[in-house]
């Protein structure tokens, strides 16, 4: 009886670690099909967060650009509140030299050098003066009277000088023109 138990369990054994055996490898087969499963899943996040990822700097740099349009827009219109200021003074400044009128003394070579000054200062920083030479011309120039003394379409009295500032016009020169 010993011996008929023996080769039972033995065959008992046998069974049990070829079925053992078996669901090793159908557990390694499930696995490595899992795994590559994981490995795909894993991929297609990691192209989803690259793709996040690009959307996210391409943002970051549209907003620095859009920031330096938007400081330099203000800083332009500051400098052009500033000029215009200062262009106030520079009237003055002519008004009275010209009130001097030829009379030379010290105070109005102050005048003078102080007027010097503050137009190279301008200049400096892209407000110039506009042209009234070469006749009158609409965009630059503001006619408030005509001159009989002057030609059509000329110049013939400046009342008041215009500027610009890098190439936008700051204030029109007050002219008349010839009819």
């Amino acid at each position: 009886m010993a011996t008929e138990q023996n080769p039972n369990s033995q065959e008992l054994e046998q069974e049990q670690a070829e079925a053992q055996t078996q669901a090793e490898n159908e557990q390694a087969e499930v696995t490595v099909e899992s795994l590559q499963e994981q490995i795909a899943q894993l991929e297609g996040d990691l192209k989803l967060e690259k793709a996040r990822t690009a959307n996210a700097v391409y943002e970051a740099q549209k907003s620095v650009e859009r920031i330096q349009r938007e400081s330099e827009k203000h800083k332009d219109t500051v400098l052009e509140k500033f000029a215009k200021q200062l262009l106030d003074s520079v009237d003055n400044l002519e008004r009275a030299i010209a009130a001097a009128g030829d009379e030379k003394n010290s105070l109005s070579e102050g005048v003078e050098l102080t007027l010097k000054s503050l137009l190279s200062t301008l200049e400096k920083f892209g407000v110039v003066a506009v042209d009234t030479a070469n006749g009158f011309n609409a965009d630059l120039h503001q006619a408030v009277g005509i001159d009989p003394s002057a030609k059509a379409d000329q110049i013939g009295t400046v009342l008041q000088k215009g500027y610009s500032l890098n190439g936008r016009l700051l204030r029109p020169a007050m002219v008349m023109v010839g009819a």
